[in-house]
């Protein structure tokens, strides 16, 4: 089935893992175990590539540019300025174009190309390697170094943008931090609602979420975002914010982390099999956001996978990002019809990008 994938780090594995996503997943894992490498925790783990794409028939994939700035005093990794930041997006851009030259990739930024490249791979007439769609996201917006590099990069192709990533940002606090957005993420959220970029709330902390849905008037989704009432933790969104996420038509994408999907996870610790973390669980999710807004109407893929982890905390029944292909069959045992499974894997996310851009 045609499926699409609203959360992918395509670029960050190719530039900073070091992945050539041409290869088959296993032929990236053997090298980099046969080399050694150790200098990731998920060396020789990896789930996603090209080929692994076309296998499951994601045909589209939300595909991020991501670079965090970090002022003194913040522990967390990232660059040391604003400009370094945007320069190391500009590097994961040119990697995405490189793939559109060598006709692996095609970015899809409208209507027209988004119905174009949605027949292209529905019509079952054309034999070949079809090339992934994909719609650019920025995940955290540290790198927009005043808000004229934002129309830079809509002009560049974006199309959404998730104000926050983990910790403090420039113009929004995310996970695991606090904290209104200020007089910078007001502004951004204007010039986002200018250019029509959708706002992906994923990564919002509380206060900044409703905040942000407060000030801007264009299309929300959550691209990557599990329910709290199911893993207690400020990543997930509380029933509050999905309900207001519906209310907003949002499309929220569930996400393959196991952190994320099962309670009492400890990150370098715990390993998916003996937590019971496989893919129904994230079915669970699914199913949660469902039974709030008494329809299919608002829940999608967005894995998440090789988000700076591999297999060590992903479902422990899933080899490659091909293995969602099952999540239909787990939607169908219990009870979703087939135009509902349908509307989980592509239709909601198409059904979304139609009415933003039409």
């Amino acid at each position: 089935m045609f499926t699409i994938d609203a959360h992918l780090d395509l670029s960050m594995n190719a530039l900073e893992w070091n992945r050539d996503l041409t290869l088959t997943v296993e032929q990236i894992n053997q090298r980099e175990r046969e080399m050694g490498m150790n200098d990731k925790p998920d060396r020789g783990n990896a789930t996603v590539s090209l080929p692994a794409l076309r296998e499951a028939e994601i045909g589209l994939v939300v595909a991020t540019q991501i670079a965090r700035y970090v002022a003194p005093g913040n522990p967390l990794p990232g660059w040391h300025s604003p400009e370094q930041a945007w320069a190391q997006t500009q590097g994961q851009l040119a990697w995405y174009r490189a793939m559109e030259d060598k006709g692996e990739m095609v970015q899809i930024n409208n209507l027209a190309s988004l119905e174009e490249h949605v027949t292209r791979w529905q019509d079952g007439t054309e034999s070949g390697k079809k090339p992934v769609g994909y719609i650019l996201s920025l995940e955290g917006a540290d790198s927009i170094v005043n808000l004229s590099y934002l129309e830079k990069s809509y002009q560049a192709g974006l199309r959404a943008l998730g104000p926050a990533h983990y910790g403090p940002g420039r113009y929004a606090p995310g996970t695991d931090a606090s904290g209104p957005l200020g007089p910078k993420g007001r502004d951004l959220l204007r010039e986002m609602e200018r250019l029509s970029i959708i706002l992906d709330a994923t990564h919002l902390c509380d206060e900044s979420f409703w905040e942000a849905l407060d000030h801007f008037n264009g299309p929300v989704w959550a691209s990557h975002n599990n329910c709290r009432a199911l893993v207690n933790h400020n990543r997930q969104f509380s029933d509050e914010q999905i309900k207001a996420l519906i209310d907003r038509g949002a499309v929220i994408g569930g996400a393959l982390d196991a952190w994320m999907m099962v309670p009492g996870w400890t990150k370098g610790v715990s390993l998916p099999r003996e937590m019971n973390c496989d893919l129904e669980k994230v079915v669970d999710h699914l199913d949660h956001i469902c039974q709030l807004a008494g329809n299919a109407d608002h829940i999608g893929i967005g894995t998440d996978l090789d988000g700076a982890y591999g297999r060590e905390q992903s479902p422990y029944d899933l080899e490659t990002i091909a293995d969602i292909s099952r999540i239909p069959g787990m939607l169908q045992k219990r009870g979703y019809s087939s135009e509902d499974i349908q509307q989980v894997m592509h239709g909601n996310w198409l059904r979304f990008l139609r009415d933003a851009w039409g």
